[in-house]
């Protein structure tokens, strides 16, 4: 294609070659700059909720969430220029340029990985094996042809604003119901977590949702004997968890060490700013 493409120590260019220390030059101050905006915003987050300032604390969380989309949608942008470069010709030097600058930028941005999970992008494969799993007939020629679904919604990231206005919605909704006498997230879990998979496990409004739109689902004498089952079931269950949790150590050490070992308690809370 005569475009750039990494090489060994250093890396060629549309014009021709060039030196390592020539794209380091031009990362550096990109980088530096991405890297002081996400800091800034963390303290100007942290400084917000101190002062219990709303206005200040969701112009910081969009600063952060709008970093953290950048560099997600610069990496699904690189994935689907890969994958697609092995199909056809772009005929545009400037797509591999970006792709190459992204490509060496991504790992320099140390941001968001506390909320990214377990970050990959500088593991090496130092060893695998292969393993004969035996011969499989792969009839290509029998039956119709099943079309690939096209890829869409690339580089949409994980800030989506339909997301928090429907949990803003939910939780104003448990407001309402509840009151003030327990927090957000003791109704969040009991309606989406507990009960919600109580309700799941019902054979019978499985059948019914399968065979009824939403509205006659949502009039279903069932659907209220189930539910009305569900808070008896879940009132039942925790009780009888609570109880033996508090006559027993042993069970409160089970507890807290899936607290810390499986759930993330330490790492949840070292992760969240300081009110």
């Amino acid at each position: 294609m005569g475009v750039g493409t990494p090489g060994g120590d250093g890396w060629r260019g549309a014009g021709g070659s060039g030196k390592q220390s020539e794209l380091v030059a031009a990362l550096e101050p990109v980088t530096d700059r991405l890297l002081k905006r996400y800091k800034a915003a963390q303290e100007a987050l942290k400084a917000a909720k101190a002062k219990q300032d709303e206005t200040a604390t969701k112009a910081a969380q969009d600063e952060l969430d709008a970093l953290l989309l950048f560099k997600r949608d610069m990496g699904a942008f690189l994935r689907l220029y890969t994958f697609l470069s092995q199909i056809f010709d772009y005929g545009n030097t400037d797509l591999e340029k970006r792709a190459i600058f992204y490509k060496r930028l991504l790992p320099l941005l140390e941001f968001g990985r506390e909320r990214e999970g377990i970050d990959l992008s500088k593991v090496l494969l130092t060893r695998h094996r292969l393993k004969n799993l035996g011969k499989r007939a792969l009839p290509l020629n029998e039956g119709d042809a099943p079309m690939l679904p096209p890829i869409t919604e690339a580089g949409s990231g994980s800030v989506q604003e339909k997301e928090k206005v429907y949990m803003a919605e939910v939780i104003e909704k448990l407001n309402d119901l509840f009151g003030a006498d327990t927090s957000e997230n003791d109704q969040l879990v009991y309606v989406n977590g507990v009960i919600l998979g109580k309700l799941l496990e019902s054979e019978t409004l499985r059948k019914q949702a399968s065979n009824n739109t939403k509205k006659q689902f949502a009039s279903s004498p069932d659907l209220k004997n189930e539910l009305e089952t569900a808070i008896i079931d879940a009132l039942d269950a925790h009780t009888s968890m609570s109880t033996k949790a508090i006559n027993s150590a042993e069970v409160k050490r089970g507890i807290l060490e899936i607290l810390l070992e499986h759930s993330g308690l330490w790492e949840k809370l070292r992760d969240e700013p300081a009110a």
